[in-house]
């Protein structure tokens, strides 16, 4: 078990939380597999009926069999889900129905090919998403999966292959899973099963070896899919010791623990686990472990610190910085949380009594480790032994020094005002004090100097014989080493406290700085202002002058987010950045790369992309030596790559989004068009073949009627084209308001004359409050406004129910409405009306459904508003709202019409 009965309430918060959801959802079974053909779904099948017979309620919601005989006969005896069928470019798709599923509510649910994509329309764009719904509705889901569709392997793949998948399952959606079975195939068995036709028919049997399925490619992804399986089972079982607070190390996998320090002792360490990681082919993990203590080392220790984990993230190693006071304790209790299998730590170069007397972080780490091995290695022939070595370094002022000579004699001055009332072993804890004093305030050196002092000057003063440091009584040679031994704990004590506390305060500004930079990162999604953001926190935080550069087009750096004044890249130096950029490495001042430069360059790298490069000079140039700036320095700019990198991709979701709708709107038109178009030309085309093709003896009544047809038509034929110009001219942010005085009451006539052939017998009641009422307004777009609502109106209302339109000043604007007695429109659909190709009832009336679309954005192009309310008597009241005083007008937004384009 754990040592430590204590456990984090946050971690056991979490714990409790996951198992709760765990007790509600669906649990997710995936089938893997290194590449198609393997078994997978064959496998699911079989898992399939054996549940059945255990009588367990299983159904299949989709299976894709691609022709497989034996696949096929697995499905009988399983009762199948029926397809939801799609119809998608002039195919019929099968996709899953999550609905008919959801009521049937299986125990277990089959969804094969997790990674598919599903067709436009469905509720998910992916398969994966069909299946957590399901799982968040307590049906268990057992699927299959490919080593290709797994989102941080795809890259790996496509290395190999040459060949890029687009369908890919996020890792999160794995790591989900109740289980992970893996099946495999030998690569040669896969190959004659491609040559039998078993996996494709013969054509696509022959392209697959000569590409996808070459040997090599599948043994390579063998061995991918095998250590990805691994270590999702390492990390089940690491959840398992954690949910039963198992502390003791289970080696199931090699895992290497490496401790270095200053010591140049630590290069070779971090080689040599290296070989050994590479041989037992394990994971390793490099730990370095700052003390109080190691506060004030010198710069070359620090500067080898740095090196030494460079050199190990380099080799690939796994960085882990802790904090502590005792090394073997912290070292320790890191292995046990990763689980480790083997520890490497240096021989101490101290002699023995160094270590019977301070103690030895080996022999510490060896009688704690308990079942994790230690491999103890020493340094080469001839190499320096840091830890013999001690380089001296004053680090207290000499005042101080000074001022605890002073605390002691004021010390000794209240003893003697003492010394007639108390026992000379009682002015003791004076001394005492004041050596706990100079200990806080001043430091372990003065600390010392004072305990000393103060033993002396206690002799001397207040011990008989006076004025002598010789002692009468022996007992009082006892009394001396007490004393001195204390003052000494007292001040070591002390100052260790101090340091502690120096140390706890440097934790919380770096805790503080980097929350205040990730809070103001988290405001925005606009990759300039997080790069503005970015330069402003390093600079404050650094005291340094900060250049974050850009790259434009070309790939070339710019400086587009720091202020003028902090711009301080020679153009020389731009080279360094961009090679920084390029390779992703940092470089600059005070490393192996680059060092001629004046500045230090780190980039700004996300996962996918090198977002730019940091330039930051601080004030001194060897400030960086320190590992806890550079350490500081690199998450700060971690954190803004990942800021950027989230902001990058919230913008590409857009995009996406926005070329989905666009798809789908270009569907929409031709579905919603075509109809249209279609009916008017065929019309005129049957009219006028008739009269090109009629006998001579046709009438001119006849022709007249023709030609009405024709015209009618063609009007009708004219209206669509025009409101789909319109709609271009919407979309692409190009209608100008060209605004003029005109009387209301042309306004209204004008519109009313346009459609008085289809008003016939329709009554129109017009009511213009003020007929000399002028406005300023496009006449030209207002009247079309007009027209359409009116036409609208006609459209959607019975023959023989009146119409009315009126006009009126309501404060500052101009209110006009059309009413009509049609079936009105619920609420819920007020603002669907107003959208593109949208219509009430698609079967039943003509239109491409832009009349209104066109009507809000000429509307919102003056400025105004336009709504639909209920008729007191029945019916719909389209109200628009124009303002008619000269103001400036907001710009038409753009984005509302940019999604399509006509």
């Amino acid at each position: 078990m754990i040592p430590d009965s204590r456990r984090d309430p946050d971690a056991f918060l979490a714990l409790y939380r996951e198992e709760q959801a765990r007790q509600t959802q669906g649990r997710l079974k995936i089938f893997f597999g290194y590449a198609p053909g393997v078994g997978k779904t064959y496998g699911m099948l079989e898992d399939a009926r054996k549940l059945l017979n255990e009588n367990v309620d299983v159904v299949v919601g989709i299976v894709e069999t691609h022709g497989r005989e034996a696949t096929k006969a697995l499905l009988d005896d399983l009762e199948i889900i029926p397809p939801r069928l799609v119809e998608y470019k002039g195919a019929v798709l099968r996709e899953l129905d999550i609905d008919a599923i959801l009521m049937r509510k299986p125990q277990v649910v089959l969804v094969d090919e997790a990674a598919h994509t599903n067709a436009p329309g469905c509720r998910h764009e992916k398969r994966w998403q069909d299946i957590q719904e399901l799982l968040a509705n307590g049906i268990d889901v057992f699927t299959t999966l490919n080593t290709q569709h797994v989102e941080t392997l795809n890259d790996r793949v496509a290395q190999i292959t040459n060949i890029e998948v687009r369908e890919r399952v996020p890792d999160s959606f794995i790591e989900d899973a109740f289980e992970i079975e893996l099946v495999d195939l030998p690569v040669d068995e896969l190959v004659q099963r491609l040559r039998e036709g078993k996996v494709y028919i013969h054509e696509q049997a022959s392209t697959a070896l000569e590409h996808f399925f070459r040997k090599g490619n599948l043994i390579a992804l063998r061995e991918i899919a095998l250590l990805f399986v691994a270590q999702r089972v390492d990390a089940q079982m690491e959840r398992y010791r954690e949910a039963h607070r198992i502390g003791s190390v289970w080696p199931a996998a090699e895992r290497i623990l490496v401790c270095v320090s200053p010591s140049p002792l630590s290069v070779k360490l971090v080689r040599g686990a290296k070989r050994m990681a590479t041989a037992l082919r394990a994971e390793w993990l490099v730990a370095y472990v700052q003390t109080p203590r190691q506060a004030h080392q010198s710069d070359a220790d620090k500067s080898r610190v740095i090196q030494t984990l460079r050199l190990a993230e380099q080799l690939g190693a796994e960085i882990i910085e802790l904090t502590g006071d005792n090394i073997a304790d912290e070292l320790i209790g890191c292995a046990r949380k990763n689980n480790v299998s083997k520890i490497i730590i240096g021989k101490p170069a101290l002699p023995r009594w160094k270590e019977v007397l301070f103690g030895s972080v080996v022999d510490d780490t060896i009688r704690k480790s308990g079942a994790i091995d230690v491999y103890v290695i020493t340094g080469e022939e001839g190499m320096p032994s840091q830890t013999v070595a001690f380089a001296w370094k004053r680090t207290t002022k000499s005042s101080h020094y000074w001022t605890a000579t002073f605390i002691v004699a004021g010390c000794s001055g209240l003893a003697y005002l003492l010394s007639h009332y108390l026992e000379p072993t009682n002015l003791v804890m004076i001394y005492l004090l004041g050596v706990f004093f100079v200990a806080l305030r001043l430091g372990r050196g003065p600390s010392i100097l004072a305990s000393i002092l103060s033993v002396a000057v206690f002799d001397y003063c207040f011990v008989p014989p006076f004025l002598t440091f010789a002692v009468s009584d022996s007992q009082y040679v006892l009394t001396f080493f007490v004393m001195l031994m204390v003052a000494l704990s007292i001040s070591t004590l002390a100052t260790r406290v101090k340091q502690q506390a120096e140390f706890s305060s440097l934790k919380e500004r770096r805790t503080a700085s980097l929350y205040s930079l990730s809070k103001e990162l988290a405001s925005t999604d606009d990759p300039a202002k997080l790069l503005r953001i970015g330069a402003e926190h390093l600079a404050d935080v650094f005291g340094a002058k900060v250049s974050i550069l850009t790259p434009d087009e070309n790939g070339q750096l710019a400086i587009p987010a720091t202020k003028a004044d902090d711009r301080d890249l020679e153009i020389s130096d731009l080279a360094f950045a961009q090679w920084v950029f390029h390779n992703r490495q940092m470089a600059g001042v005070g490393t192996n790369t680059l060092p001629g430069a004046d500045a230090l360059y780190l980039p700004i790298a996300a996962t996918e992309r090198t977002i730019g490069v940091v330039g930051i000079k601080p004030e001194e140039l060897d400030s960086f030596s320190r590992p806890e700036q550079i350490q500081l320095l690199q998450t700060f700019v971690n954190q803004l790559a990942q800021a950027c990198e989230r902001a990058y991709l919230s913008e590409e979701n857009k995009r996406a989004q926005v070329q989905m709708k666009t798809e789908q709107l270009r569907s929409s038109l031709l579905s919603s068009v075509s109809h249209d178009l279609r009916t008017p030309l065929a019309t005129i085309t049957g009219a006028a073949s008739s009269i090109m093709e009629a006998p001579e003896t046709l009438s001119i009544e006849a022709c007249k009627e023709r030609a009405a047809e024709i015209f009618h038509e063609s009007v009708r034929l004219n209206r669509l084209v025009i409101n789909l110009l319109e709609m271009t001219k919407l979309q692409a942010g190009t209608l100008t308001v060209k605004r003029e005085w005109c009387p209301v009451d042309e306004l209204v006539g004008s519109a009313v004359s346009c459609i008085d052939e289809k008003l016939e017998a329709r009554k129109l009641d017009i009511e213009i409050e003020d007929p000399t009422m002028v406005v300023p307004v496009d006449a030209t777009l207002v009247q079309q406004v007009l027209v359409n609502l009116l036409e609208n109106a006609i459209k959607y209302s019975p023959v023989d129910s009146p119409l009315a339109i009126s006009a009126k000043r309501v404060g500052e604007n101009l209110l006009l409405s059309v009413s009509d007695r049609g079936p009105g429109i619920p609420i819920e659909r007020r603002k669907l009306i107003f959208e593109k190709f949208y219509r009430e009832n698609p079967g039943e009336s003509f239109g491409a459904g832009l009349g209104l679309a066109i009507c809000s954005g000429i509307v919102e192009a003056h400025g105004g508003e336009i709504w639909v309310e209920d008729n007191p008597g029945g019916g719909s009241i389209f109200c628009v709202s124009l303002p008619v005083e000269s103001v400036d007008l907001p710009m038409l937004d753009p984005l509302k019409f940019t999604e399509t384009s006509l």
